[in-house]
């Protein structure tokens, strides 16, 4: 499918929210890392915000089209839906800008789906740490993305 007529499914979604965890107060989910509210929402967000559940399903929404809005403009390629919601998930979580600038975006471009794909592994650090959490959600991102799950 071409790229610039997918969205992200509901699975997508659902998977993202599962990922992302439900908090109505802003925390640090990891030492060093930014605040973060709702369902992993970290624009504007200070500690110690509260958030409803409405209104966190709809900055879940919003992320999620500006992660779909980056994989669109960055790796315009056709793709199939597991692979998009495999990228949106990825991008959701590290962000438009870093996806757009990385091997995998590069590679996606040239075709190598299985190699881009393999990337993911690699974005499981804060700093010099390996974060167990990040360890998981990359390897079910790249099972999703290789069309495995």
């Amino acid at each position: 499918m071409v790229v610039a007529s997918l969205s992200l499914s509901g699975a997508g979604l659902i998977g993202i929210a599962l990922h992302e965890s439900w908090r109505d107060t802003a925390y640090l989910p990891t030492p060093n890392d930014v605040p973060t509210i709702g369902f992993g929402s970290t624009e504007n967000v200070k500690l110690g915000d509260k958030i409803t559940v409405e209104r966190g399903l709809m900055r879940l929404k919003e992320d999620a089209s500006d992660a779909e809005n980056a994989v669109i403009n960055c790796a315009p390629v056709p793709m199939y839906q597991h692979e998009f919601d495999a990228w949106v998930s990825f991008t959701f979580n590290v962000g438009g800008s870093a996806f757009c600038r990385s091997t995998a975006a590069k590679l996606l471009n040239e075709g190598k789906y299985l190699e881009a794909c393999a990337q993911m592994d690699r974005w499981v650090y804060q700093g010099s740490t390996v974060l167990p959490g990040l360890v998981k959600r990359r390897a079910e991102e790249r099972k999703l993305c290789e069309g495995k799950k």
